[in-house]
């Protein structure tokens, strides 16, 4: 049986997590998580890096900062985890859906304008598969509308859009370290900041509404209750496990890159004859292989795929429903214009295992079946 996802580990996870249970300090804040912050902001360039819980807190915290208020409108494609979408409606804001471009499975950023209206505060690109939105083109819409721009790069650590990290180049960028991504701590995420007056505000909603982290800093001589807020921080257990996987962020990042790179070219000949599509990466965009999927003809064929390749012992997935067709997206949110590839494409996408360690031998394997399906 060959897994759809193992989650990555290194080898260093359990010594680190002895050493945090040592020092008598696994709660938020720890040595670990300041690593890893640090790590962060020095591989990405942004001002701040906060790690949180999760990538859904992680959005919930650029919400709060962003003062998004009820009845708000967030610009957002359908094709996404319900959390992009779930951090603005606790606010009571509206998701305004958009749809998706079908090569790259990201927002369409021609649709965009057209959506915004009085009540539009903000667009949240998501980077599907670690592959950039076209940024230029939203950024360039957003501040000439006055919005905010919050990246779901959810999937999108070690990838770049014309050498910026995606992640840093609207106002917020949140990370996801959850087991099924490219760097795990089981459940987790992290915030970045772009700019530096938005940081102290952002550890206040973190730490439960307290100044506790400027306490900790020795800024203040006690801390108390200031504003509201949540808590937000991952135990230094996590963080410790998560450190053990970014000490050797680019060999994981090279290893997923050559999987990903075998799938392609054993497939290729597949898409060359019509019968798949396989991924696009547009030109300015470096990816970090945080999966690899193709298109079948359509629904039909992609269920039966999927059958052909666990009777193989292959777990092979497809995706997201869109939100605008769930029964939430439906209560709280809207789809703009017309649905014209977001419900289509996501009915052909079935993605094939990709974790770190996964095996070029695995991958032949796993690319000799989906050849044999379609012979």
């Amino acid at each position: 049986m060959i897994n759809f996802n193992i989650p990555p580990f290194t080898g260093k996870e359990m010594e680190y997590m002895k050493e945090a249970v040592e020092a008598q300090k696994i709660c938020g804040d720890g040595q670990f998580t300041k690593k890893c912050n640090q790590w962060m902001e020095e591989k990405t360039g942004t001002k701040k890096a906060l790690l949180t819980t999760s990538c859904t807190h992680a959005t919930e915290l650029a919400a709060l900062l962003a003062k998004v208020q009820p009845l708000d409108e967030v610009i957002m494609p359908s094709f996404t985890f319900v959390s992009t979408a779930d951090a603005f409606v606790l606010r009571g804001a509206v998701p305004v859906f958009v749809d998706i471009r079908p090569d790259t499975m990201n927002i369409d950023e021609a649709k965009i304008e057209a959506a915004i209206t009085e009540k539009t505060v903000g667009i949240v690109p998501v980077h599907y598969a670690g592959v950039s939105c076209e940024m230029d083109t939203i950024m360039d819409i957003a501040k000439r509308h006055g919005l905010w721009v919050i990246e779901d790069a959810a999937q999108g650590i070690m990838s770049t859009y014309k050498g910026k990290a995606l992640g840093t180049i609207g106002d917020f960028g949140c990370f996801s370290f959850h087991e099924t991504k490219n760097y795990s701590m089981g459940e987790g995420g992290a915030l970045l900041i772009q700019d530096e007056k938005y940081i102290e505000e952002a550890e206040i909603y973190r730490e439960k509404g307290t100044n506790r982290s400027k306490f900790f800093r020795g800024q203040i001589d006690k801390y108390t209750w200031v504003d509201y807020g949540s808590s937000y921080l991952p135990s230094d257990l996590n963080a410790a496990y998560l450190w053990a996987q970014l000490e050797m962020a680019e060999k994981i990042n090279d290893h997923r890159l050559a999987c990903w790179n075998r799938y392609y070219e054993n497939l290729k000949g597949l898409q060359d004859s019509g019968k798949i599509i396989l991924p696009t990466i547009p030109q300015g965009c470096v990816h970090n292989a945080h999966m690899f999927y193709l298109k079948a003809k359509d629904l039909e064929e992609r269920t039966r795929l999927i059958d052909f390749m666990k009777e193989k012992g292959i777990l092979t997935v497809f995706h997201y429903i869109p939100l605008h067709s769930a029964p939430a997206g439906v209560k709280y949110g809207r789809f703009h214009g017309e649905d014209e590839y977001t419900t289509k494409e996501s009915e052909r996408l079935a993605r094939l295992p990709m974790y770190y360690s996964l095996t070029l031998e695995e991958v032949d394997t796993i690319s000799e079946a989906v050849k044999e399906f379609y012979r």
